[in-house]
């Protein structure tokens, strides 16, 4: 058998320093030293299947190759709830033996209990997510399902019931470890074509994990709703909540959505790791020009300063990032946001709550009155926000904002249908950055790209170099790697367009013609657009044609 620890360092990366941790704590008070570093937070649940697997010379279960699973004909209820308590599944009796998948084929209890059944095993090891599934369906044939729209108080005591055994907790706490242990930003769990579909969003693009049996829904579904405080009794309205937990050593805030649909309820999960965030310029990744030309506007005392773009392109992030060059204890910063997700010190943020009226429009006059330096409205949404931001940058306040447009030159386009006066648009702008966010190629695997000519062809490649000054293009592919999931990428990077609010874009009427002559300004100074920054951002090595096409194109 392969040594354990041996294969702990070159297989799970586990440091020498750790290991020898969880040998010291081993040495004190027994334990499995795989477990122990799951504990530890230096393995996932989700990392010991493979572990085994390795270990022992075990298959890995494959759930894909039995959808229709079923008790086995020869297998009594009794043994299949037996063999459940130990975290075992009985996936097949053949003539000559029994196929099990296992959580813990080194389980001293499974081994004892395969003697006592006097029969010949087959092992295979399993995920706690892939077991839960089949799980469920053995509690289906034994238990009525609760589904109905309204619950009585039996049913709603057995829903809580539910939600608290074991095997949901470890369920949820598994599909939970994984997602971070991906990167995820997000985990949907969702029904779809029968089953209960879980996806993590990884760098801005779903990906499908799990498909869990459709018994499970409730189970789960009731569960994150006691977490974040939300009623379990309600599945037609949507509801939101939040939850604080600590998984795999790290702290962590969910923010956590239900939306009913026609066969169930979606739950959306939003994984806020506050260790994990650096608001610092260079980690956004803005080019070094377009970089240069925000720090000219930094320094401004007074004016707005705008983001725009659609959902989930990092205004927010961006934002925060400005606002971290200018905190200093001698400037008085105050936020209003909706809601207010990560905590910057220093910075006097607040949350609007538009149940008691208390909206951006109130807030930011409240906000006025504390003499604040800086401002940050979360996002202008009415012609009262956007007509109040202005006028505070009029009164020796710097403003920044986010607005929804697809570039920077439809900012003002979109203030003006929200009724803003032309002349307080010119007065009071520095300047408008739109904002995209394309997947980072993984440096560990990205190799040269096979079609250089093609793309030198097909796209303006060679121009955006010229404009920018770069003589030696770096074209790059995704190729996949352990380091990124097979994905080839990892992380993300800002692409952008600035717009800088000077005196010919001043002098520009505001009509229908606005838009292509301002970007015709924009071209003359060589400053990029959304695509060319794209390209730029191709040329240079970080990220590639497709990915620019998926988020500019």
């Amino acid at each position: 058998m392969i040594d354990l620890a041996q294969l702990l360092v070159s297989e799970f990366k586990i440091t020498q320093g750790d290991l020898d941790k969880a040998k010291l704590y081993q040495s004190k008070y027994d334990g499995r030293l795989e477990q122990i570093l799951v504990n530890m937070g230096c393995l996932t649940e989700d990392d010991l299947a493979p572990l085994y697997s390795k270990l022992l010379g075990y298959s890995l279960f494959e759930p894909q190759n039995h959808p229709n699973w079923s008790i086995p004909e020869n297998a009594t209820l009794d043994v299949m709830l037996r063999l459940k308590s130990l975290n075992c599944l009985l996936v097949e009796i053949t003539d000559n033996s029994w196929s099990l998948a296992c959580k813990d084929p080194l389980s001293l209890e499974l081994a004892q209990y395969v003697q006592q059944l006097n029969i010949s095993v087959n092992i295979f090891v399993a995920s706690e997510a892939q077991l839960q599934s089949f799980f469920y369906e053995i509690q289906s044939n034994s238990e009525s399902n609760i589904d109905d729209d309204e619950l009585t108080g039996d049913e709603e005591a057995r829903l809580r019931e539910l939600a608290s055994e074991a095997p949901t907790v470890n369920l949820l706490n598994s599909l939970i470890t994984k997602a971070l242990a991906r990167g995820a930003s997000d985990m949907h769990l969702e029904p779809h074509a029968g089953r209960f579909r879980v996806r993590y969003r990884i760098d801005g693009v779903l990906h499908e994990v799990e498909k869990l049996a459709p018994k499970m829904q409730l189970p789960i579904t009731t569960r994150l709703k006691i977490l974040s405080g939300m009623d379990i009794a309600e599945k037609r309205r949507p509801q939101d909540g939040k939850i604080e937990m600590r998984i795999a050593n790290q702290e962590l805030d969910i923010r956590v959505s239900a939306l009913p649909l026609n066969d169930g309820e979606s739950i959306v999960l939003r994984f806020l790791l506050k260790e994990s965030i650096r608001y610092d310029m260079s980690v956004l990744g803005l080019s070094a020009d377009t970089q240069s030309l925000i720090q000219q506007d930094l320094v401004k005392t007074t004016g707005v300063i705008l983001l725009t773009g659609p959902t989930g392109s990092g205004k927010t992030t961006t934002l925060y990032t400005f606002l971290n060059e200018l905190n200093r204890p001698d400037v008085k910063i105050i936020t209003l946001e909706d809601p207010v997700e990560y905590q910057l010190e220093g910075v006097n943020q607040v949350q609007v709550n538009t149940d008691i009226g208390f909206d951006f429009a109130a807030g930011l006059r409240s906000i006025v009155r504390q003499d604040p330096d800086i401002i940050m409205v979360g996002e202008i949404r009415d012609a009262e926000t956007a007509r109040i931001a202005l006028q505070s940058a009029l009164t020796g306040h710097l403003v920044f904002s986010t607005v929804h447009t697809n570039d920077a030159a439809s900012a003002y386009t979109r203030l003006l249908d929200l009724g803003v006066e032309e002349f307080l648009l010119n007065a009071a702008l520095v300047s408008v950055v739109a904002q995209r966010l394309a997947r980072r190629l993984c440096h560990h695997c990205s190799k040269p790209a096979d079609n250089i000519e093609e793309l030198l062809t097909r796209y303006p490649l060679q121009q955006v170099a010229k404009n920018s000054g770069i003589i030696e293009l770096n074209i790059q592919q995704a190729v996949g790697c352990e380091q990124c999931n097979g994905s080839g990428f990892k992380g993300r990077i800002a692409i952008n367009e600035y717009l800088r609010c000077d005196d010919v874009i001043k002098q520009i009427p505001k009509n229908d013609q606005f838009i292509t002559k301002a970007q015709a300004h924009n071209e003359s100074l060589k400053r990029r657009n959304l695509m060319q920054d794209g390209l730029y951002k191709v040329i240079t090595g970080v990220t590639t044609i497709d990915e620019v096409l998926r988020v500019a194109g």
